[in-house]
């Protein structure tokens, strides 16, 4: 099968990579010169027979609104539209519009795999109707893992509920990240616990916390051992962020991932002025003695306040705060090893995969 594919960033080129070793022809465009292989969307459909078929991979929102407005003065009736990045799926429901009255399909299709489905294959939501996903099976089916169609794809329902499946997908990573960060920090703050490492390679076989995740934190610990100069600066790529708002328009309890969410948040902040106010009325009401940026004389001897695999937060200009016997990292976060699945997948000019994140 013959497919146009616009963005070829991490995941899109690697997807164009995956079809042809297939056997499909890619014809590729990327406002990066050394990517593309025609030089114009205009080029891209001109290189197409129909019914043509074109999968859109930049970044959601503007980008992606406009590439498929595009398509739609380009292609003619009974070509097809496949939005496979991360757009949400009110913005789904809106482009599908635009290109019914002009007779052009569209299919959304929620991507998950990362850099590893070149390789391993991509898990595939898409939302659309029926004739449309059956005209690019064949592309579906190169895309995903061997094995069992069901396990790998599925044609989650009308319009938009690819991308809502992927965001639910995205929201749960968030909670089962936030789980196996936890019982890491558990283990570092224990003396007792030796091979922190180990014992994380030791539940990739056998136990029910198995997953592609847990095997993911190992290679970090390999790599970075003890996750030394690692900043605790965690992005969030926006689906997390949907996925607790539709569970509040749904009236869905969601702790566990609201929860994974407003901790990315927390990250970010160098003094949080939430705590600040916590500190401020235990002062106001207990009596307690409430720190200043620049005293570190307040203290609970009877508590710890860090525990020793833990770096202590430092206030500029003071001292280090008390509990912590660890010396402070050598390295930055630049320099440093894996984090927690949020670099950054800018590249040079262009469209890119998806939404530009790594959380797939």
């Amino acid at each position: 099968m013959k497919i146009g594919m616009i963005g070829l960033g991490k995941m899109g080129g690697n997807m164009r990579d995956r079809l042809r070793d297939a056997g499909h022809e890619v014809v590729g465009f990327d406002l990066d010169e050394t990517r593309r292989d025609v030089d114009s969307v205009e080029a891209l459909v001109a290189a197409l027979e129909p019914p043509r078929v074109v999968w859109v991979m930049v970044p959601h929102g503007k980008p992606t609104r406009s590439t498929v407005e595009q398509l739609g003065e380009l292609l003619s009736e009974g070509d097809l539209v496949i939005e496979g990045g991360n757009s949400k799926y009110t913005e789904d429901v809106e482009l599908d519009a635009l290109m019914s009255e002009k007779g052009i399909g569209y299919v959304d299709c929620g991507v998950s795999g990362g850099i590893w489905g070149k390789d391993e294959g991509y898990g595939l939501m898409c939302g659309g109707r029926d004739e449309h996903v059956q005209l690019a099976m064949p592309i579906f089916d190169a895309l995903r893992p061997e094995g069992p169609r069901e396990e790998g794809f599925v044609h989650a329902g009308d319009v938009g509920a690819g991308h809502y499946a992927k965001m639910v997908h995205n929201g749960i990573e968030y909670g089962l990240m936030a789980a196996y960060a936890e019982g890491y920090e558990l283990l570092t703050a224990k003396d007792i616990v030796k091979d922190v490492q180990g014992c994380f390679q030791a539940w990739s076989r056998g136990t029910v916390v198995r997953s592609w995740l847990l095997d993911l934190a190992v290679k970090a610990l390999q790599e970075t051992p003890e996750l030394e100069g690692v900043s605790e600066y965690t992005t969030d790529s926006g689906e997390g962020r949907w996925t607790v708002q539709e569970a509040i328009e749904m009236a869905v309890p969601m702790p566990v991932i609201s929860s994974a969410l407003f901790a990315r948040f927390a990250s970010r902040q160098e003094n949080s002025p939430a705590m600040q106010m916590v500190a401020a009325l235990r002062g106001q009401f207990g009596g307690h003695a409430v720190k200043m940026l620049d005293d570190e004389s307040s203290k609970d001897l009877g508590q710890v306040e860090v525990h020793h695999g833990a770096e202590p937060k430092r206030d500029e200009g003071a001292e280090e705060r008390p509990g912590s016997d660890r010396a402070e990292p050598e390295a930055g976060a630049d320099s440093a090893g894996p984090s927690s699945g949020t670099g950054s997948t800018d590249d040079a000019g262009g469209p890119t995969s998806g939404s530009g994140d790594t959380e797939r």
